[in-house]
């Protein structure tokens, strides 16, 4: 008699009859898996706004460690920048000084926000490479990082504008509600676009200068320093301007803060590569995100 192990009979009972055993041996996951992983993603971002916010403050507090001035070193800068180039640009395009040198504020300083959420975004996941390989967490959050972290240094700016509206006594009280679905808008596009090029300079690592060096050019051919008015006898070159994204998102907020009432076309546009931007950020995103911590 066996008392040591179970009896056959009892072994049997104890497994059951049968398991459903299914081996999948695709090489890729299903699109539906990947883009609830992605979006599982994004509402942990959101769900740790906090963490982002804390995270852009000390970015903030780092940069300017030991500074007396702080952020509003960028403020300084930007008023210098502003005061030394527009009576003289006034000057060169024969344009009065009490309507150039607001449309220059504006335009400068919504113009560093753009190009340094670029510069940024394109680098947020690789600077982010100890956080990625170390802890669990989502990985927009870094591009929301980056988002949070301009918008604050874009507040410190916001003093120059209202210093020059102020000194030109101008009041764009009328149009002020425009500037919210803006703002919105802006913001979207921005995590949007820091997210896409986080991911292709995680990637390819050529991406960060090649973005820079295009957003130079990009400057040039955007009317930022220049007023689109002056175009305005030149058919094809306004065509050119009016096909260019960054005129539109410009356009849709530098308008209402000028009191200048916006054109339905501006926002058709702004809005129709805000979608294509957006579908594309995601689908890339849905695409690579399990990819991203071999990247970095």
């Amino acid at each position: 008699m066996n008392v040591i192990g179970p009896r056959r009979e009892e072994m049997a009972a104890a497994v059951p009859a049968r398991l459903p055993a299914s081996l999948d041996l695709s090489g890729a996951p299903r699109w539906g898996d990947t883009i609830a992983t992605a979006a599982r993603d994004l509402r942990a971002t959101l769900r740790l706004w906090r963490l982002v916010w804390t995270l852009s403050l000390f970015d903030i507090r780092l940069r300017y460690r030991g500074s007396v001035l702080g952020p509003f070193w960028l403020t300084l800068s930007t008023t210098i920048m502003i005061a030394a180039i527009g009576f003289l640009y006034a000057r060169l395009f024969h344009q009065q000084i009490d309507h150039y040198l607001p449309f220059l504020t504006v335009s400068l300083i919504l113009w560093n926000f753009i190009s340094t959420v670029t510069a940024d975004g394109s680098t947020c996941l690789t600077q982010a490479e100890g956080m990625i390989r170390a802890m669990r967490m989502p990985h927009s959050l870094h591009a929301a990082r980056v988002v949070m972290r301009n918008i604050l240094v874009f507040a410190h700016n916001v003093v120059v504008i209202v210093g020059v509206l102020v000194i030109f006594r101008m009041w764009p009280v009328a149009s002020v509600l425009t500037i919210l679905p803006a703002a919105l808008l802006w913001c979207v596009d921005s995590f949007a676009l820091s997210l896409l090029l986080g991911m292709l300079g995680a990637r390819f690592r050529d991406t960060p200068p090649i973005v820079a060096s295009m957003m130079q050019i990009v400057f040039y051919l955007t009317p930022v320093i220049w007023n689109p008015a002056m175009l305005m006898h030149h058919g094809i070159a306004m065509v050119l301007v009016r096909l260019n994204p960054f005129y539109s998102l410009l356009e849709i907020m530098r308008g209402p803060l000028l009191g200048e009432k916006v054109e339905p076309v501006a926002w058709l546009v702004a809005c129709g590569y805000s979608v294509i931007l957006i579908v594309l950020a995601g689908g890339v995103f849905a695409r690579a995100r399990g990819r991203i911590p071999y990247w970095v």
